[in-house]
C-alpha cells in the first residue's frame, strides 16, 4: 500500500561521491543499500544526502541492545562525511553502542498526497538512511568539535553567542560519530498516482497538501532583562 511511509523508504538508494574533478562518481552498492522498488525516488548524489541531513534538526538512531531493537531520536551535527550524535555519557547505551552496527535515519515529511482511491495515498518526503559502525569520540579536539557542529546545526551562531562548555559539561557529554560511507537518499515530490481508469470514474477531488515546519517567534526567558533585545542569530529564524 503506498500509505507506508515505511515501506516506501526503507533500505534504499546508491552511493556516489565527488572525485578530483568535480563530477560524481557511483560508489558500490551493498545489500543494505540496494534499492528494491521504487527505483525513481532514490538520489544518486552525495550532495542530496547532505542536503536531507542538513535541513533536519533530530535524527534517530537504531541498534540493537540486549537483543532487542531500539530506536532513539537525538540531536546531530555534519563535518564533511561524518555524522556527529549527541548524548550523555550517563546514558546505559553509549558505552555498549561503541563498535556496534548502527542505522540513522533523518526524515522530512513535505506532503500528504490525497488520491482518488484509498490505496493510492501516500506521502511526499525526503529521507536519508545511513548505516555504520558507531564509534564513540575520544579525542579532545574532536570532541570539541562535533559539540561545535551539534550545537550549531540546531542552533546557528549559538557557539559564538553564548558560553563555552566547561570540562565538566563536556565529561558529562558524550559524542558518536558516525561515517557517511553507507547512505541511501529517497524522496517523493509528486502528485497522487491513481490507476489510469480511476480518473474519470471517481468523483473524488486529488491532490496535495503541503506540509511544512516554521519557527514561531522567540520567548524570552523570564529571567532575562525585559531591555534587551533578540540577538540576531535568533531573530533571523523567526517569522518575519
Amino acid at each position: 500500500m503506498a500509505f507506508l511511509i515505511d515501506d516506501e523508504m526503507a533500505l534504499s538508494g546508491c552511493h556516489w561521491t565527488r572525485d578530483a574533478g568535480g563530477m560524481s562518481a557511483p560508489l558500490s552498492s551493498t545489500p543494505r543499500t540496494t534499492l528494491t522498488r521504487l527505483r525513481e525516488r532514490a538520489r544518486t548524489d552525495r550532495a542530496d544526502l547532505h542536503a536531507v541531513l542538513d535541513a533536519g534538526l533530530v535524527c534517530h538512531l537504531g541498534f540493537v541492545r540486549d537483543g532487542a531493537p531500539v530506536v532513539l531520536p537525538t540531536g546531530y551535527g555534519r563535518i564533511g562525511d561524518t555524522l556527529y550524535l549527541h548524548a550523555s555519557t550517563g546514558a546505559g547505551y553509549v558505552r555498549g553502542i561503541a563498535g556496534a552496527p548502527v542505522c540513522v535515519t533523518v526524515t522530512h515529511l513535505d506532503g500528504i498526497v490525497y488520491a482518488r482511491s484509498a490505496f493510492h495515498h501516500s506521502m511526499n518526503y525526503r529521507c536519508a538512511v545511513v548505516h555504520a559502525t558507531a564509534r564513540l569520540v575520544t579525542d579532545p579536539d574532536e570532541r570539541t568539535a562535533a559539540v561545535r557542529a551539534i550545537v550549531e546545526h540546531l542552533a546557528p551562531g549559538s557557539w559564538d553567542h553564548s558560553r563555552r562548555p566547561t570540562k565538566r559539561e563536556m565529561a558529562a557529554t558524550a559524542v558518536l560519530a558516525v561515517a557517511l560511507d553507507e547512505a541511501s537518499v529517497k524522496v517523493r515530490a509528486a502528485g497522487p498516482s491513481d490507476d489510469e481508469e480511476d480518473l474519470a470514474a471517481l468523483d473524488v477531488w486529488a491532490g496535495v497538501l503541503p506540509v511544512r515546519t516554521v519557527f514561531g517567534p522567540p520567548q524570552p526567558c523570564p529571567t532575562v532583562p525585559a531591555a534587551m533585545p533578540v540577538p540576531a542569530h535568533v531573530a533571523e529564524r523567526a517569522p518575519a
